[in-house]
């Protein structure tokens, strides 16, 4: 059995669309594959060894400190080559990029996420022996940069998950949901706006992010703090309840790779609003699989929210062909094709 390690800077409960990729295509591959994950452990309470869900070792390396990110392209080379793999593969180009040129490996392949540029962006990518991105706007930037045989290969998500709580929980008229890091890039400040122009809709926001502070005193300025909830981070099923709860899905990131959770949405039943940049138009298709609206823009985001909400033929059009779109990236399908590349 090959073995095969995954660099990671972050994993749960710092889990996003890259963390979800390195931690859900080692536990569909389990039975064919010998993993072992390799990420900073960032927090004190995070043991150096552990177990993904029983299944997968994971060694964090660091000192317990936000600061271990930044040593983790020296640290994890240092733990991965202990473990002499067959396979190194790096999910994320930026930490774990890094990471992956000083590895050691037969194979090495690397994951890219992001749309951003770095002065180090374009030597990592070209470092590597096989190069996957998961949209067709990343991959042209790949080619920007030097790389022209790039894979591409999506994120994936948990469509068994979204479809069983789709049936067992009740559609709440009037509740739009939010699901990510709270950043700058998402948009939030844009969503919070939106929302404070459409009275009695409620906003679940789930994750946690650097602008947690500032995004909780912006819904004090605007007087909607008894229509908004933060969440924090929750466990997947308590996600997916979140998704079969909510009408409308709305995410209006400024820069986005491709966007996990409007798969996710989509494949619970949403009515799913995101913005024209980065990846995201490769998973919403306008007014069939839902709406496009432009970044920054929030008169534009609270008439979208409006019409998906008002309008009936319209919800149902872009939430049955969300839910048939989204069934192209289970988590089983999409490690298949990683397969292939190990």
């Amino acid at each position: 059995m090959k073995k095969i390690v995954i660099l990671s800077a972050f994993l749960t409960p710092m889990r996003s669309g890259a963390e979800a990729c390195a931690e859900e295509v080692p536990l569909a591959l389990k039975d064919q594959f010998d993993f072992t994950i390799v990420t900073a452990r960032m927090r004190k309470d995070l043991p150096k060894k552990d177990m993904l869900q029983g299944k997968i070792p994971i060694v964090r390396v660091g000192f317990g400190s936000t600061f271990d990110k930044w040593l983790f392209p020296f640290l994890a080379p240092i733990a991965s080559n202990k473990l002499k793999p067959d396979v190194v593969h790096a999910v994320l180009e930026t930490f774990a990029g890094l990471a992956l040129v000083f590895c050691k490996a037969p194979k090495k392949i690397l994951t890219c996420q992001t749309t951003n540029r770095s002065f180090l962006k374009g030597f990592i990518v070209r470092s590597a022996g096989v190069v996957t991105c998961i949209s067709r706007t990343l991959k042209q930037t790949l080619a920007e940069l030097g790389r022209e045989e790039v894979h591409l290969i999506s994120n994936g998500i948990k469509s068994d998950l979204l479809c069983d709580a789709r049936l067992r929980v009740e559609r709440v008229p009037g509740s739009i949901l939010f699901v990510g890091r709270l950043e700058r890039m998402k948009g939030i400040d844009t969503l919070l706006k939106a929302v404070a122009e459409i009275p009695g809709a409620t906003l679940h926001i789930v994750g946690d992010g650097s602008q947690k502070k500032l995004l909780s005193k912006l819904t004090t300025e605007l007087g909607i703090t008894d229509r908004v909830e933060f969440l924090g981070y929750v466990q997947p099923e308590r996600i997916a309840q979140e998704y079969a709860a909510a009408q409308v899905f709305c995410g209006l990131s400024r820069s986005e790779a491709l966007g996990n959770v409007f798969l996710e949405a989509q494949a619970a039943g949403c009515a799913v609003i995101g913005t024209s940049v980065g990846g995201i138009p490769d998973i919403i298709e306008h007014e069939r699989t839902g709406l496009i609206v432009p970044p920054n823009d929030s008169a534009a985001a609270t008439k979208a929210i409006k019409r998906a909400m008002e309008d009936e033929d319209l919800c149902n059009r872009i939430t049955e062909g969300g839910a048939a779109h989204a069934q192209q990236f289970d988590w089983g399908v999409i490690a298949g094709k990683y397969a292939q590349l190990y």
